[in-house]
């Protein structure tokens, strides 16, 4: 494709013409992950302006529908996304109670995982409190930078957007790597009002959830860049009580305990038999936790 496109700029007119072959060829794979928020069991009218914002990119866009929460109100929300724009080609179902609320880290983790496995080329989300604190902190996470208050879409990749609190407008171009990241001022989008028919439906999906179970690690983890700080369990760290909590060569040091100690089932691994954290275990094991955890994984049940 590299080789394609470089030889058609190098056969057009000019600048001009080059341009509009680049525009071209990224409208035909353009696709767009909408994070849409909803109310009472159907989209906010906010979430339809950014899915309008999606085909001003490219009249081809493939376009994904992220919805956030639990309970029949996200189901049903869901149900309308799936019928909501004649371009949606699927709706994303985070169901948990982890994103039951508009918080910006567990939905930054759901963005940055469905972002990972969708390989999207623009995400969206409109310009409310919610996409305003959620857009930053994802962008950090998957190393871009945001683009924010759009107002208009001229190209893939070229937008206007308000400066000097709207006394003037300013034509950008994103030139990072996937994905454009950009939220978008509601009111200049309209919502289509396209007729949809039931052939048109999308189908919904449910996204793997399976990153919001991580337990979490110890500072000497932590400190040799095995996991996140936000990981840490302990003193200066996070606090976590889980039903079940396995703790693989951890010492249990006063300062991890603090963070742990109310788990309802404590289940310890290590080959030292002095270590401190077999004395608030229920269950303890005193062996070599790379040696143990190369049983355990032979036993579970493969992950279907």
């Amino acid at each position: 494709m590299a080789a394609m496109l470089v030889g058609a700029l190098r056969r057009g007119s000019g600048c001009h013409g080059g341009s509009r072959l680049l525009a071209q060829s990224l409208r035909r794979f353009v696709s767009t992950l909408v994070v849409a928020e909803h109310e009472g069991g159907f989209v906010k009218p906010s979430s339809l302006s950014a899915l309008a914002a999606a085909e001003a990119i490219a009249k081809e866009n493939k376009i994904s529908v992220l919805l956030g929460g639990s309970g029949p109100s996200l189901h049903k929300a869901a149900d309308h996304a799936a019928s909501s724009h004649p371009l949606v080609s699927e709706v994303l179902v985070a169901d948990s109670e982890a994103l039951a609320h508009p918080l910006a880290e567990p939905w930054a983790d759901l963005l940055r995982s469905v972002q990972q496995k969708g390989g999207y080329s623009h995400v969206i989300a409109s310009s409310t409190s919610f996409g305003k604190n959620l857009l930053p902190r994802a962008a950090a996470l998957l190393d871009v930078s945001p683009v924010t208050d759009v107002t208009a879409v001229k190209e893939p990749r070229v937008f206007v957007r308000p400066i000097y609190a709207g006394n003037a407008l300013c034509t950008v171009k994103y030139t990072g790597e996937d994905p454009c990241m950009m939220s978008i001022r509601s009111t200049s989008f309209s919502p289509t009002t396209e007729a949809m028919s039931e052939t048109k439906v999308a189908p919904i999906t449910q996204v793997d959830l399976s990153f919001l179970s991580e337990v979490g690690a110890t500072r000497a983890a932590v400190d040799a860049g095995y996991v996140p700080n936000d990981l840490q369990v302990g003193q200066t760290g996070k606090i976590v009580a889980p039903e079940l909590y396995m703790a693989f060569g951890v010492s249990g040091a006063i300062q991890h305990l603090a963070g742990m100690r109310d788990s309802k089932v404590i289940v310890a691994v290590n080959k030292d038999a002095d270590a401190p954290i077999f004395q608030v275990a229920d269950y303890g094991l005193v062996a070599d936790l790379f040696e143990v955890l190369d049983e355990l994984l032979k036993k579970i049940p493969e992950k279907k």
